[in-house]
C-alpha cells in the first residue's frame, strides 16, 4: 500500500495478538495449488488481475469496512490495517457471499475462499475485473474494532493522465501492466480497489438516477461549465476527477440525496471503493455527505423574430399513449415555454400507438395527437405533423415500439411541401434545375435499403417553405452506442464497435446533402437529430465531409457543448448541422433534462434560429 495512504496508528490489539499467535492463519487445504496465510495485498497483486486467481487461499485477514446485503452482489469488504507500503497493491478486498452476509462493520475476520476475477457485465463487455474471494468460509475473530483510516481521494491525489496505452502484445489490454498510480487515474483507482476511501465536499456532475446513485468530481476545475458539470471534449479528456457514489445505508434509514448537476455533497462521504458495470469505480458509502442544493434552473431559449425560422430537435424517450399524461404535459410545456414554440420540431423516439406491445401495430397517430393536443393545452400552436411509419420491428429500439422520427410544424408560420409516395422502403431523391432543388418525395426516407440502416432508424427528409424560401430538414436517429466498451475498459483505448455503423449512416446522409447542394449551392439544409455521437467524433467528420455541413454546436464555447450527461460527463449526442447556404444562425442547447434528477427525457433539445 502506498505510503501516502493514511492508516490507523496501530493495529487493533485483538487483531495484532491474533496475528502474532498465528490464530488467523486458518486451515491449509489439501489442494496442490492452495496458498496459505496470504495477505490481502498478496491477493490483489500489482496488476489488475490477481496473481492468485483461481486458487484457494486460507486465513486471509482483515477488518470489515462495509456490508452489502442487497442486490445480486451480496458480500462485504475487508481491509488489512497493516500495509506493505507498495503503492500498486490494494489492502482492501471484496468477499462475495451470495446471500446476505452475517458479519458487521468493525468485525475482525479470517476468510478462506477462492480468488476470482469477476467481470461486471460479462467477459464480452470489455470491462475490467473485480478481484474478490468467492465461496468463502468466514470466521469472526472479534467485533467492534476501529476501521482503517480512509484514503482521501483528493484533487492532488488523482493523476491528470487517464490510463496507460494497452499492451499491443495482449490485444490492447492493460490487465497485465504493473499499476502506476502516481501517473494514471485508472491505475490510482485500481490500486484502491476494495479500500476504505473518502471524498470531502464535492460538486455533483451527474444527477441522482432512479437507481439511487450520483456522480461527483473531486476536481472542481476540470473542464467545468457554469452550470456545474464537467464537459467531455475529446477522447483524450475523460475527466479523471469523476467518481460514482452509491450508498450502503438502507433507504428506509436514510433516503438517498436527490441531487442535480451543480449541487454539492458537503462534508465527508466514506466507504469501500467498488467496481461495477454501470460506471466503474464507485464509492459505496457507509456515511454520506449532506446535499447542498445550488438551485439549478431549467433554461429558456429566446423566441425567434418574425423573419427567423426556429428549428428544434428533441428526443422524447420512447413516447407512446400508455405514458402518463404528466409526461405528455411536461414535454408539451417544454416545447411551448423552454423552446419558445419552434416553427419546426424534429422528434425522435415517437413510438407507435400501443408502445412496446409487440402486435404489429406501426401507426403513431394516437401518440402524435395526444402530444400535439397537450401542446395546445399548454398554450402552444396547433402543430401539424408528417412522418413515415416504419416496417414492424425493422428500425431498432424497444421491440414492438417502432420508434421513428416525426416533423411537427406550426402551419401559421411555415408550410410543408407534400410530395406523395414516401413509405418505409421507398427512397426519396433530389431533383430540380436552375438552382432550385426539390425532393422527389416529401416526406421521404433517405436510402432505406442501405445496409447502414439495418435495425436502425432511417433518416426522414422533408421540404418546407418559409416566407417563400425552401428549407430542407433531415431528421435522424443514428445507431446507438450499444456494444461499445466503456472508458473504464481494460482495453485502452476502448473498443467503440458501434461507430462503424454510424460512420456508414453519416456517409449516406452526407451524400444526400451533397446531391441537394449540387443542384443549389445556396440551399438551406439542416441535418438534425439524435446523432448518438460527439461533435469531435468520426461520425461528425463523415457528416461534414467536403464541407457539406457544419456542426452548429461548435459555434458555442467549448464549455457549453453538451446535450446529455453520462457517468458524470456532459457530452454531445444531439446535433443540428447546417449547409453552407445557412450563413448566419443562433444556436442553443437548451438544458432542461440531462442535468436534473427529475427528467422528462434524458436528452436536452437543440434549437437553431436563422433567416432563410
Amino acid at each position: 500500500m502506498s505510503s501516502s495512504i493514511p492508516r490507523t496508528a496501530a493495529v487493533s490489539a485483538v487483531v495484532a495478538a491474533a496475528l502474532a499467535a498465528g490464530l488467523l492463519a486458518g486451515s491449509q487445504s489439501a489442494a496442490a495449488e492452495d496458498t496459505a496465510a496470504v495477505r490481502i495485498h498478496d491477493v490483489q497483486g500489482t496488476t489488475r488481475v490477481s496473481p492468485l486467481a483461481g486458487k484457494q487461499v486460507t486465513g486471509v485477514t482483515g477488518i470489515v469496512t462495509g456490508v452489502r446485503g442487497y442486490g445480486s452482489s451480496r458480500g462485504f469488504w475487508m481491509q488489512d490495517p497493516q500495509g506493505d507500503e507498495n503503492p500498486a497493491t490494494s489492502e482492501g478486498l471484496f468477499v462475495f457471499t451470495s446471500s446476505a452476509p452475517t458479519v458487521a462493520v468493525g468485525d475482525a475476520v479470517s476468510v478462506d475462499g477462492t480468488v476470482t476475477e469477476y467481470v461486471p457485465g460479462g467477459l464480452n463487455s470489455g470491462n475490467q475485473s473485480l478481484t474478490q474471494l468467492s465461496r468463502p468460509k468466514v470466521t469472526v475473530v472479534s467485533k467492534g474494532n476501529a476501521l482503517p483510516e480512509p484514503v482521501t481521494i483528493a484533487p492532488w491525489s488523482v493523476p491528470d493522465a487517464y490510463a496507460p496505452a494497452g499492451d499491443p502484445a495482449n490485444g490492447g489490454s492493460i490487465n497485465g501492466l504493473t499499476l502506476d498510480p502516481e501517473t494514471y487515474a485508472l491505475d490510482y483507482y485500481e490500486s484502491l480497489e476494495g479500500t476504505n476511501v473518502r471524498v470531502g465536499s464535492s460538486r455533483v456532475v451527474g444527477a441522482t438516477d432512479p437507481y439511487s446513485e450520483l456522480w461527483v468530481t473531486v476536481k472542481p476545475w476540470e473542464n467545468d461549465n457554469e452550470r456545474g458539470g464537467t464537459v467531455y471534449g475529446s477522447y483524450e479528456s475523460q475527466n479523471t476527477g469523476r467518481l460514482q457514489i452509491q450508498s450502503l445505508i438502507p433507504l428506509a434509514q436514510q433516503p438517498f440525496p436527490k441531487a442535480n448537476v451543480g449541487d454539492w455533497l458537503t462534508g465527508s462521504t466514506e466507504g469501500p471503493l467498488d467496481f461495477n458495470q454501470f460506471g466503474g469505480y464507485t464509492l459505496t458509502a457507509r456515511t454520506l455527505g449532506t446535499l447542498q442544493d445550488m438551485g439549478l434552473e431549467r433554461e429558456v431559449t429566446e423566441r425567434q423574430h418574425k423573419n427567423e425560422l426556429a428549428v428544434a430537435t428533441y428526443n422524447v424517450e420512447n413516447l407512446d399513449p400508455s405514458d402518463p399524461q404528466e409526461k405528455f404535459d411536461a414535454l408539451a410545456k417544454a416545447v411551448v415555454e423552454n423552446l419558445a414554440t419552434p416553427d419546426i420540431v424534429a422528434l425522435e423516439e415517437i413510438q407507435d400507438d400501443n408502445g412496446a406491445k409487440n402486435d404489429g401495430t406501426v401507426s403513431a397517430e394516437q401518440t402524435l395527437k395526444k402530444f400535439t393536443d397537450a401542446i395546445v393545452a399548454a398554450g402552444g400552436p396547433a402543430y401539424e405533423w408528417r412522418s413515415i411509419a416504419p416496417e414492424n420491428n425493422k428500425d431498432g429500439g424497444e421491440p414492438g415500439g417502432n420508434i421513428r422520427q416525426v416533423f411537427l410544424f406550426n402551419p401559421e408560420r411555415v408550410s410543408f411541401v407534400d410530395r406523395p409516395g414516401g413509405d418505409a422502403t421507398t427512397a426519396t431523391g433530389v431533383t430540380g434545375s436552375k438552382g432550385r432543388a426539390a425532393l422527389t418525395l416529401s416526406p421521404g426516407r433517405i436510402d432505406p435499403a442501405n445496409a447502414a440502416w439495418e435495425a436502425s432508424r432511417k433518416p426522414l427528409a422533408g421540404e418546407f417553405s418559409f416566407r417563400g424560401r425552401t428549407v430542407f430538414v433531415i431528421a435522424n436517429h443514428f445507431g446507438s452506442k450499444g456494444g461499445d466498451e466503456s472508458i473504464v475498459s481494460h482495453h485502452q483505448p476502448p473498443n467503440r464497435s458501434s461507430e462503424a455503423k454510424r460512420h456508414l449512416q453519416a456517409q449516406a446522409v452526407n451524400a444526400f446533402v451533397k446531391e441537394i447542394i449540387a443542384v443549389d449551392k445556396q440551399a438551406d439544409v439542416l441535418v438534425v437529430g439524435d446523432i448518438n455521437d460527439f461533435e469531435f467524433s468520426g461520425t461528425t467528420e463523415a457528416l461534414t465531409d467536403g464541407d457539406a455541413l457544419y456542426p452548429a454546436v461548435k459555434a458555442l464555447p467549448a464549455s457549453e457543448r453538451y446535450s446529455y450527461v453520462y457517468q458524470g460527463n456532459s457530452q454531445v449526442l444531439d446535433q443540428i448541422l447546417t449547409s453552407p447556404g445557412v450563413h448566419h444562425f443562433e444556436y442553443d442547447s437548451v438544458h432542461i433534462n440531462a442535468e436534473f434528477a427529475d427528467q422528462n427525457s434524458d436528452h436536452d433539445p437543440q434549437v437553431l434560429r436563422f433567416r432563410p
